[in-house]
């Protein structure tokens, strides 16, 4: 598994609204054969370990380091994983978050810390970031090669950058 797009979708998950499985089922429609699994409970967990999570990506913007690690690691010990070696493709064997036994949330949980987990040690613990645009509170996962991204989204960068464009030209013209 490309452990990337499990910390990617962290993000997603912790910038997602869930307030019913409806929420939920739409967050996921990629990956149809959760779809019918959803639950109310699992939207519940979800919106829990969302409010667990957050922390974890402010920790990263504010740059205490300790703080991420420590949070991924005290929600592994909350959520435990359970990850498998996968053969459904012999020629590429990777690893997956068990979900055969798991609920919708257990394995988005599972998936989101190992994901994270996997990122931190690879490319540390300042990768996880609060959107800069205002008033955006969305989180994102910097895997820029300079550790140089700022926004959730190219909306959010496009927003902020037309803001200071136009606060420039204000400046100059009352000076």
């Amino acid at each position: 598994m490309d452990f990337i797009r499990y910390a990617e979708r962290s993000a997603g998950l912790l910038n997602a609204s869930l307030p019913d499985v409806d929420a939920l089922r739409a967050h996921i429609a990629d990956r149809e054969w959760l779809v019918h699994q959803c639950t109310d409970r699992d939207c519940m967990l979800l919106r829990k370990f969302q409010r667990e999570l957050r922390p974890v990506f402010e920790a990263s913007a504010a740059g205490e380091t300790a703080a991420v690690i420590d949070g991924i690691n005290d929600l592994m010990v909350r959520h435990p994983i359970t990850p498998q070696i996968s053969s459904h493709d012999p020629g590429s064997l990777h690893i997956h978050v068990a979900s055969k036994t798991q609920s919708v949330a257990e394995l988005l949980v599972g998936e989101a810390l190992l994901g994270l987990a996997n990122l931190v040690c690879d490319l540390g613990p300042a990768r996880l970031g609060i959107c800069a645009a205002s008033p955006c509170t969305n989180v994102y996962v910097d895997t820029s090669p300079n550790q140089s991204r700022r926004y959730c989204s190219d909306r959010c960068s496009s927003r902020a950058n037309v803001a200071a464009y136009r606060a420039r030209q204000k400046a100059v013209a009352s000076a």
